[in-house]
């Protein structure tokens, strides 16, 4: 393959798009684990129900100029209202509590979700078109490549600069840091951490509604797409290092460059590979490649 330079180099802007699409849904659960501790196995639910809402919103705003956004902001906006009402009136409870309760409750999530989109959207498989504008494909010189694969490369640079500067350089990021590294601390200071942990909820998910709005024109909407997307993003954070938005970066431009070589060298295997690497990964660093060993 790599005596291809044409092919190489598809392959590798396939691999950065993937990546950089995987990071948009992984940075949302990367901040959901950091900062709550909660394993929200319905993130992946959440990026499915944001592709379907952004199909229904494409069809209701198809005579609005820029209605492919409109339909997008619209996914991400749904999404943070659905999360700000899972969190105020369930979710809360759970901070506290043993991580098998937030799993199961998150399960639960998963198949209620599950059974909304059955419910509402049925069962076919849909499409959402391509947005005006890029339904061609762009001469990067060496070879033509889709002009919307790009752009969602792009958007995942342009979130990840969004999210650091926000955690690192912005007030409400510093709040976010203390409310991850000392919770009790921040709570004698007179800090409302339970609004904190709700903002951090409810943005997290609109970034999975997001990025399955975003998503939605490049694969197809079915049942079980939720399924893929959270082991990946799972793989990510682990690979990354919990709440390591940085390691979730550079996890997701691994696992997509692995896939996307892996599907070339090693057909049918190529999820060894990703697992193969989480395992290394682990035992050379068991907090993630960015990530720090946590006291006990």
């Amino acid at each position: 393959m790599f005596d291809n330079p044409v092919l190489t180099f598809i392959q590798l802007l396939n691999g950065l798009t993937l990546g950089m699409s995987l990071f948009v849904i992984a940075a949302g659960l990367t901040l959901i684990l950091g900062v709550l501790r909660v394993l929200n196995f319905a993130h992946g639910a959440f990026y499915m129900l944001g592709g379907y809402v952004c199909f229904s919103l494409v069809g209701f705003l198809s005579g609005f100029p820029g209605g492919f956004w409109l339909a997008v902001l619209g996914s991400g906006a749904v999404l943070a209202a659905m999360a700000y009402g899972i969190e105020r009136s369930m979710l809360r409870h759970l901070y506290d509590r043993d991580h098998l309760y937030q799993l199961l409750f998150t399960f639960a999530l998963v198949m209620i979700v599950g059974d909304l989109v059955r419910f509402t959207w049925g069962t076919q498989v849909l499409s959402v078109s391509l947005p005006q504008g890029f339904k061609g494909a762009v001469n990067l010189g060496i070879a033509y490549y889709p002009s919307y694969r790009l752009f969602l490369c792009a958007m995942g640079v342009v979130v990840a600069i969004g999210m650091w500067y926000f955690v690192n350089r912005t007030r409400a990021g510093r709040f976010v840091r203390a409310a991850r590294q000392d919770r009790e601390m921040l709570e004698s200071l007179g800090i409302n951490v339970g609004r904190i942990y709700m903002l951090t909820f409810v943005g997290g998910s609109a970034l999975a509604g997001v990025g399955g709005a975003l998503a939605a024109p490049a694969v197809a909407l079915s049942q079980g797409m939720d399924a893929e997307i959270i082991v990946q993003c799972f793989i990510i954070v682990i690979i990354g290092g919990l709440g390591s938005l940085g390691g979730a970066f550079f996890g997701a431009l691994i696992l997509g460059l692995l896939n996307s070589f892996g599907v070339m060298l090693v057909p049918n295997f190529e999820i060894v590979l990703i697992y193969l690497m989480m395992v290394v990964v682990l035992m050379i660093r068991p907090w993630g490649l960015l990530g720090k060993p946590e006291a006990e």
